[in-house]
């Protein structure tokens, strides 16, 4: 992992605008004291193709496991047609809070007010998972092997659910 020089408080407050994304307090701070760089990292001082992308990201891989068999059983009943299943995905994701790229597939969740210290997940479709109670305890584990015994992290409407009900699954 990789870090350079901090954005502008500018900078953030035009990434937040461009992306339609509100940045908790402790993400606002860390990216005012320092950037990752490198390959999976989110350039937010510009336009960025990779950050558009990954804003992409939840839907296109739940799109993609809805569209080879899984259904969220607390969105009721599975609708016959996939633009009906994909439409029901679509408001569950309007209805949740936003997840900011950090790098590769972690992301940080939006949280009311600014609030710090949400979990940091890892999203791949309905495998998704904390990869860190918040962002310091993330980045204090990125690259290493201790991922076991992450502790107790916040709940995050939507995202927080699928995680404890894909541990059931497990």
């Amino acid at each position: 992992m990789e870090w350079g020089e901090g954005y502008t408080q500018d900078q953030l407050d035009d990434a937040q605008a461009r992306y339609e994304l509100i940045f908790p307090d402790d993400l606002t701070a860390l990216l005012r004291e320092r950037r990752l760089v490198g390959q999976g990292a989110c350039d937010w001082s510009t336009e960025n193709d990779n950050v558009r992308e990954m804003l992409a990201w939840p839907f296109d891989l739940l799109s993609f496991d809805i569209e080879h068999g899984a259904w969220w059983p607390d969105w009721g009943d599975e609708p016959r047609h996939i633009d009906d299943r994909l439409a029901v995905l679509r408001k569950a994701l309007d209805d949740a809070p936003k997840l900011i790229p950090i790098l590769g597939h972690r992301f940080l969740p939006e949280s009311e007010g600014r609030k710090p210290g949400n979990p940091v997940i890892s999203m791949h479709g309905f495998d998704t998972i904390y990869y860190g109670i918040d962002l310091e305890d993330y980045f204090a584990r990125e690259g290493t092997t201790g991922w076991d015994s992450i502790g107790t992290a916040r709940h995050v409407p939507f995202w927080s659910d699928i995680i404890e009900r894909w541990q059931e699954v497990i």
